[in-house]
């Protein structure tokens, strides 16, 4: 089905490959801000571009260059992988829709991720890695495993991936930590660093860093005219 109001952490097809919505503003025309689950690639899109889907048990797919099956009864354990698809955090807790955590150790009623959220064992489907016979592959919209899967040995995974597209020229990121909030624009790129205005200098892995830093738009798109 084709989506015309699309909220964060949906799973959703874009040019036939499945992408996670990092984030949308309503304002601008390329309102959708998506992550290609494959290579963590960033793109910007609008809502009747997408379409929507929904991750199940046995699906498999390539999350940052790696493959991964989604299983319903099995538990976690400490160091797996877990897809968050029934979020119902306690309030001391931040982790939303379709969220992928690691899992840092392990209770009777959940796990405790990396990020020191608590997760319950009914809120989440273990991503194991490799795929599984009987999977369902939903790389793409078409059915067909995505093309960095076809070429990847699930028995000898790459120790070593890419941290995703450089930014652009004119990108707007937001810093969620900090009192007052800072919002600084993309001002110059220098080999694999990247300078923003009010003399910030990072690498593509920190601004990545989503409990860090937010994309919030591109002074190259245009609002939504009236």
């Amino acid at each position: 089905m084709k989506l015309y109001q699309v909220r964060k952490g949906q799973f959703v097809y874009f040019n036939n490959e499945l992408h996670r919505v990092y984030s949308v503003k309503p304002v601008y025309k390329q309102s959708v801000h998506l992550v290609n689950l494959k290579d963590l690639t960033q793109h910007l899109t609008n809502a009747s571009k997408v379409e929507k889907y929904k991750p199940k048990h046995l699906d498999s797919f390539v999350f940052n260059h790696k493959t991964y099956t989604l299983y319903k009864e099995r538990k976690a354990e400490e160091g797996d992988y877990i897809l968050i698809t029934n979020p119902s955090p306690d309030y001391l807790d931040h982790y939303s829709l379709h969220e992928v955590e690691i899992v840092s150790s392990v209770e009777t009623k959940g796990v405790i991720t990396t990020k020191s959220n608590g997760v319950k064992h009914n809120e989440y489907l273990l991503m194991v890695p490799g795929r599984a016979h009987d999977s369902q592959p939903i790389d793409c919209a078409d059915g067909q495993m995505a093309d960095s899967d076809l070429r990847s040995n699930d028995s000898n995974p790459c120790t070593k991936s890419t941290q995703g597209e450089m930014p652009n020229i004119g990108d707007v990121y937001k810093k969620r930590s900090g009192n007052p909030s800072i919002e600084a624009m993309v001002v110059a790129i220098n080999g694999e660093t990247i300078i923003l205005g009010n003399h910030f200098e990072l690498s593509l892995s920190e601004l990545n860093d989503s409990e860090i830093w937010e994309f919030q738009h591109s002074l190259l798109e245009s609002p939504l005219e009236d």
